[in-house]
């Protein structure tokens, strides 16, 4: 068993890591995964307070755990590429690119990109989708590891002019978008679009549970998920 917890949408809830690392304390992981979107959230926009607390908790974070990859998500990168996002902060922005360099400044290179392969689990902030590989990997399948590594390693080199699009694996719907049809064994793990539950579109599991709605109450049951992934089988952190 290699057992992987994962962080899906923070969006300015700097909580949800106090409460991460009193799980992880009480269990074994191999691996912490970050799905992204860890800025942005219901009319937070000049809140700036909050956004310096939430990369605070982010960065400490890091540093205690010496495991951790980090996807980015649409809100996080649309501050380094300057597009515009439901959410965005003109007042946060230099805030976000600091918190944004502290992320990359406290991980190892390899472990902060758009997508990231552990074992039979690929993790992205939206999902792979097959309209995206096709289009902008020119493929149809993947049939061996080092095709599917090939291909992330792509993925992880493209900006904007390639990534900034409904399908991408910043953007994807899953519910609308078919998942990139990949071998059986393989699971994908992504958070961004909100879910009351954990759930399973084709091959991407969504774990975006901690979203709230416009009002401020929660979407999603607001639990952990880690997944064992060799067997790509899943369970919820604290049960």
């Amino acid at each position: 068993m290699s057992r992987t917890f994962v962080i899906p949408d923070i969006h300015l809830k700097p909580k949800m890591l106090e409460l991460a690392d009193n799980l992880i304390d009480k269990s074994s992981y191999d691996n912490i995964v970050f799905l992204g979107d860890v800025v942005d959230d219901w009319y937070q926009q000049n809140n700036i307070e909050l956004y310096r607390d939430t990369f605070r908790e982010i960065t400490g974070f890091i540093k205690k755990h010496d495991n951790v990859y980090f996807c980015y998500g649409n809100h996080d990168i649309s501050y380094e590429w300057e597009a515009l996002e439901s959410g965005y902060s003109y007042s946060a922005g230099d805030v976000v690119m600091e918190g944004l360099n502290s992320i990359r400044n406290a991980i190892l290179p390899e472990r902060i990109g758009f997508v990231h392969r552990i074992d039979s689990a690929i993790f992205s902030h939206a999902g792979i989708t097959e309209k995206f590989v096709r289009n902008w990997l020119e493929i149809d399948t993947f049939s061996e590891e080092y095709e599917i590594d090939h291909s992330i390693k792509m993925i992880n080199l493209m900006r904007k002019k390639e990534l900034w699009r409904d399908e991408s694996p910043i953007w994807a719907r899953p519910p609308y978008e078919s998942a990139f049809p990949i071998e059986s064994n393989y699971i994908q793990v992504a958070g961004h679009t909100p879910v009351m539950y954990p759930e399973l579109y084709g091959n991407i599991l969504i774990l975006d549970t901690f979203s709230t709605n416009s009002w401020g109450d929660p979407i999603g049951d607001e639990r952990f998920v880690w997944i064992d992934t060799k067997t790509c089988k899943w369970g919820y952190a604290d049960a």
